[in-house]
């Protein structure tokens, strides 16, 4: 049995067996920081490399090798085969022993030496189902990205429910998997992870959770350095790729209603941040706008939309393969 610190406490609690997920892809690039931070937290919680699960989507560049070198359990599947939701789904049904499943991605470091400590130790409140870290600008950020993360993630916690989306729409149940841990019984309770995913597997977990009294967290101390610098294609794709989860998977909008106006807020914090800091990114930051309206306008027609077009509008252009093959 592992120890952590309790959540509200200032006392030891005994907390149930935790593993860490990552699923991987030509992870080398990366590898030395995340393999470095990681390892660092797991001896500040006591726990062994073997603890952490690389679900490895044939990786081409030694990530499998180097995974297992450092001591890290790896299950291979073919590239073709991963799905956002499944392949996290794997995981669960391959660690039954695992009371709580913290789940990274290769490129989210471990901000600190007690990151993965902070997040596990929510689960002291016995009603917390899920928990997400903050996520901080990778070193080299640009504005834009940069204030995307610090508007989205902000320094304070919080802890949300179901009753939080008559303040928050549909924001009372983002999560982010690049940073989060699952209570398995919670997890398992709301049908795991769904399969055939192509996007917000979290979210959909988080709404679950929430329609079944169950609670989540956001977790401020708990940080990994995690953004991108999305192109003005990929700024498009990703949103296209929301619109179709918002399709497809109606209840999300019928239950929790859309983002409580968190569009305009966004745009105006960000066109007065960087007013501030680097004013000559405002057009850049602006047409990305209109291009994230777009393709999630066109996401949420994808009916309307012949195969071939949703493959290109997509970020995720291997979920389109069970489409064609129908």
């Amino acid at each position: 049995m592992t120890y952590v610190t309790a959540f509200e406490l200032g006392r030891i609690e005994p907390v149930m067996d935790v593993r860490v997920v990552v699923p991987v892809l030509n992870a080398m690039p990366d590898w030395e920081a995340f393999c470095g931070a990681l390892t660092v937290n797991l001896a500040e919680m006591g726990l062994p490399a073997s603890r952490v699960l690389i679900l490895d989507s044939a990786s081409e560049d030694g990530t499998a090798l180097a995974a297992a070198k450092s001591g890290f359990q790896v299950m291979s599947i073919r590239r073709e085969e991963f799905d956002h939701g499944a392949t996290r789904q794997l995981a669960v049904d391959a660690l039954p022993e695992a009371e709580i499943l913290v789940y990274l991605t290769q490129d989210a470091i471990l901000a600190g030496t007690d990151s993965l400590r902070e997040l596990v130790k929510v689960f002291a409140d016995p009603e917390i189902g899920a928990a997400y870290g903050r996520q901080l600008p990778r070193a080299g950020a640009t504005a834009i990205e940069a204030h995307a993360r610090m508007f989205n993630y902000p320094e304070t916690s919080r802890v949300r429910e179901l009753e939080s989306r008559e303040e928050l729409g549909l924001k009372s149940i983002f999560l982010s998997n690049s940073f989060a841990a699952y209570r398995r019984a919670a997890l398992v309770g709301v049908g795991g992870f769904s399969k055939r995913t192509i996007f917000g597997e979290d979210m959909m977990v988080a709404g679950r959770l929430h329609l079944q009294g169950w609670k989540t967290a956001y977790v401020a101390t708990a940080a990994v350095n995690h953004s991108h610098a999305y192109g003005y294609k990929r700024e498009f794709q990703r949103y296209f790729d929301i619109g179709v989860l918002h399709a497809r998977e109606s209840w999300l909008l019928k239950e929790f209603g859309g983002a409580s106006g968190e569009g305009l807020k966004f745009l105006m914090s960000e066109t007065r941040t960087l007013w501030a800091r680097s004013a000559r990114e405002i057009p850049s930051a602006w047409l990305r706008t209109v291009l994230k309206y777009a393709g999630y306008w066109m996401g949420q027609r994808e009916a309307w939309l012949s195969l071939r077009w949703k493959r290109w509008m997509s970020m995720n252009g291997s979920f389109w393969k069970a489409d064609a093959e129908k």
